[in-house]
């Protein structure tokens, strides 16, 4: 019995512990393949080329990173290794993975943890040695927090929507950007275990078509009622009366509320404010910032001009010179959102506030 895209695991440490098993999720869906990362580079590019991505996925890929580049350190330095010099080299790595992609917070979050319980091992009296089988232990910890995390927004967004329900998203927050479930998925699949039918209508996501490539082909593989739409389509469904609430992802939450997402994220928000359809982000906790007060002190992603002029074309699709604009993101206002869907709870304007709470119950 042949496998479909469900029944991978979208981030895996290698059974011997020293390289990354991912889906390289640029060549689907025409072929699934496994890619195994093993040096600074490899992994790098995989979270930049978008062979892995996804906020919490991305977050997953750098803690196994940082974890498989300590143990070479710790090898290059031979038998007796001293805790400085391991540790000076292991920043320069965790400062290098860290800038591979800047909006998803996920990312530094990850890097940031495992350099705390480096730190904290060595403070413990711990041997680099110690400490390898602590970060490795932390990193599969991050793995199996964001699956319990997944599932727990799911069942929060489950309390907003009802059987027979319209959902739209954008982009892919599916189980192909975490390691289960997805964050804006989690609802439409755990509804899915419970014979909610759900009508979904994916958005294809321009420039690099994540609704129409990933998010489509996964819901499709698990037997989800799903149509895909084209960008430009959303004001239609939901003037039709086809569209009950839309569940999206994100890469960052500002202290205020405001969400950076997928470009077009905030395009959807506008038009489903228009038609009066709820309009719910969902957000682990890890992609609460609140050193950031706004959004508009999120660093936005510029990405090649050629996604948007080639990519997916046999021939350029634009004139030779033309000027591109494409940034990989987009702010969408807090006073879009109609509530932000979390792990430990559902936050409601002001965010200011109830983002707090929740932040500090993370803590």
């Amino acid at each position: 019995m042949s496998k479909n895209i469900m029944d991978y695991e979208t981030v895996a440490l290698s059974e011997d512990g020293r390289g990354i098993l991912i889906i390289d999720q640029t060549l689907l869906p025409g072929r699934t393949e496994i890619i195994r990362l093993e040096t600074a580079k490899e992994i790098w590019e995989a979270i930049y080329l978008l062979k892995v991505r996804g906020a919490p996925a991305i977050g997953v890929t750098a803690a196994f990173g940082i974890y498989i580049l300590a143990r070479q350190i710790a090898e290059a330095c031979g038998e007796k290794v001293e805790f400085q010099p391991f540790y000076e080299k292991f920043s320069q790595q965790k400062d290098y993975l860290n800038s591979s992609r800047p909006t998803a917070v996920n990312l530094s979050w990850a890097l940031n943890r495992m350099d705390r319980v480096c730190v904290q091992a060595h403070e413990n009296g711990k041997a680099v040695d110690e400490i390898l089988e602590i970060l490795e232990g932390e990193a599969k910890e991050i793995k199996e927090e964001d699956i319990r995390v997944c599932k727990a927004i799911g069942e929060y967004g489950l309390s907003l929507v009802k059987p027979g329900d319209g959902i739209l998203t954008h982009c892919n927050a599916g189980q192909l950007a975490t390691c289960k479930y997805g964050t804006a998925t989690a609802p439409i699949y755990l509804g899915q275990e419970k014979g909610y039918h759900f009508r979904v209508f994916a958005d294809e996501t321009r420039p690099l078509l994540q609704g129409a490539r990933l998010t489509a082909y996964e819901l499709s593989s698990a037997g989800v009622d799903v149509t895909l739409i084209c960008d430009n389509m959303s004001a239609m469904v939901m003037r039709n009366g086809w569209v009950n609430a839309v569940f999206v992802g994100c890469d960052r939450v500002a202290a205020n509320g405001d969400v950076a997402n997928k470009i077009g994220t905030s395009v959807v928000a506008t038009v489903a404010r228009r038609y009066g359809v709820p309009f719910y982000v969902c957000a682990p906790t890890s992609t609460i910032d609140m050193a950031t007060p706004t959004g508009n002190e999120i660093r936005i992603e510029q990405r090649p001009a050629e996604e948007v002029t080639e990519m997916w074309y046999k021939e350029r699709m634009a004139p030779k010179d033309i000027k591109i604009f494409n940034p990989a993101f987009d702010v969408t206002d807090n006073e879009l959102i109609t509530a932000i869907i979390t792990e430990h709870g559902i936050a409601r304007a002001p965010y200011g506030e109830s983002l707090a709470t929740l932040f500090r119950d993370r803590q």
